[in-house]
């Protein structure tokens, strides 16, 4: 499935919604990114893979994603599903208490009745909000987006968890601990008691990567996250993510991201710039109102 709304982060938009409608249409691998997900199924039910947890998501239920968590969707054969999904730059949030409440958890939340009306037609505005696409279009956006986080604030999180023990999450909760050590495959399938082949199959067949992919998916997701909120130097930021050198960084990090580490630190900076220093922002947004 095409991300469009990716896309359109990827341009420069610091909001956009998507909706997709789909059977057996599911994602290639897990993955992350610097600004925030919405998931919200309007019908039908997925599975996320969030690290080592699995998730259910029914009807009229939605998930949100902080920047940077790894994770992955996907169906049971034959069930089709109606989503919308949302995405948005930390920027965008209109008070430091909202972006505390948000962005260290995956939260899940479910509505019905008036509510999920008002979440229905908040997306549904979102939508033609960005298709319309005129001069007042980006701030309504964020002004949507934070009316959909104050609604969610004021309630409490569901439990969408499905319980799973099994070695494959054992193996995920391991590679994310220790993903700052120097890991090699023979390693890891020594500590499980497993031999590599069946390490990787079981490996692949959940998370849709292979250990090695994952493990600097996770590597570089830390590096990016190190790029935006601190001074460390490219050589520092790689050793600290576990990379043995930093030439196989720079080769990692722009087979992940499409760009230099660098390159990234650069635009991450300028986009950063453009948001805080233009006609909105979440930080001048709550001054005006004291938020």
């Amino acid at each position: 499935m095409i991300d469009n709304a990716g896309h359109l982060m990827s341009g420069g938009s610091d909001v956009a919604v998507a909706r997709a409608v789909g059977v057996d249409d599911n994602m290639v691998s897990s993955h992350s990114h610097h600004y925030f997900e919405i998931y919200y199924l309007r019908s039908g039910q997925r599975y996320h893979v969030i690290e080592d947890h699995l998730h259910l998501i029914k009807s009229g239920e939605l998930i949100i994603f902080p920047p940077y968590l790894m994770h992955h969707s996907f169906g049971d054969k034959g069930v089709g599903f109606d989503r919308y999904v949302l995405y948005f730059s930390p920027e965008v949030v209109a008070s430091a208490k909202l972006l505390n409440r948000i962005r260290n958890a995956s939260n899940s939340y479910s509505f019905d009745g008036p509510e999920a009306r008002r979440v229905e037609d908040i997306f549904g505005r979102l939508d033609g909000v960005q298709q319309r696409g005129d001069e007042f279009a980006a701030v309504e956006m964020r002004l949507l987006v934070n009316e959909l986080l104050i609604g969610m604030a004021r309630q409490e999180p569901s439990n969408t968890e499905v319980e799973r023990r099994d070695r494959v999450a054992e193996v995920v909760r391991y590679l994310h601990d220790n993903h700052c050590q120097q890991l090699r495959l023979e390693d890891i399938a020594e500590e499980f008691y497993v031999s590599q082949y069946h390490l990787c199959r079981e490996f692949k067949k959940f998370t849709k990567s292979t250990v090695m992919q994952y493990l600097n998916k996770i590597r570089i997701g830390q590096a990016q996250r190190l790029l935006d909120e601190t001074d460390l130097n490219v050589t520092q930021i790689s050793e600290r993510v576990g990379f043995v050198n930093v030439t196989h960084f720079n080769r990692v990090f722009k087979q992940i991201t499409g760009m230099a580490p660098l390159s990234y630190k650069k635009a991450h900076t300028l986009r950063y710039a453009s948001r805080c220093g233009g006609e909105y922002s979440g930080a001048a947004f709550a001054d005006t109102y004291n938020l």
